[in-house]
């Protein structure tokens, strides 16, 4: 299925790229989602009418995303008290939910969704860097202490 890109997607492309991608993804996600329309001859005209306010729209975007990696920079590492072991093995974990709240306890402004933890969560005492992709083009790791309570 091929479609035109209404914003730009990381891996598949920028605005007005047409990409090919599997019908499901097209069907049940990017067109939904407002992210993408079906490329036909219609819509590519209707695009390109669009343009312009779709790419102001992604610059207004990309700044306010760059605002908020610099909040998050200046916070630079956020402390996190969970019950452990002797051994620094923590009872439980520190996972999305307790990384997000301690960075809005902190002042910044962050969706649990954005927080990427490819090791899953933390199950040990320490620092572990953590990285927030808040854009597509923006991508900003923040410390994360845990300390035994």
């Amino acid at each position: 299925m091929e479609v035109i890109l209404l914003e730009k997607i990381g891996k598949l492309g920028g605005i007005g790229d047409k990409a090919n991608v599997k019908a499901g993804f097209g069907r049940n996600y990017l067109i939904p989602q407002g992210k993408a329309v079906f490329a036909t001859e219609a819509n590519s005209i209707a695009f390109e009418l669009r343009r312009a306010e779709l790419e102001a729209n992604a610059a207004a975007k990309l700044a306010e995303a760059q605002t908020r990696a610099d909040a998050l920079a200046a916070i630079g590492s956020v402390t996190i008290s969970a019950i452990a072991s002797d051994e620094g093995k923590l009872f439980g974990s520190v996972g999305l939910r307790e990384i997000e709240d301690a960075i809005a306890a902190a002042g910044g402004d962050i969706a649990k969704s954005e927080i990427n933890m490819p090791e899953g969560p933390i199950r040990f005492v320490g620092e572990f860097s953590v990285e927030c992709q808040l854009h597509s083009d923006v991508l900003q790791n923040i410390t994360v202490i845990v300390e035994a309570e």
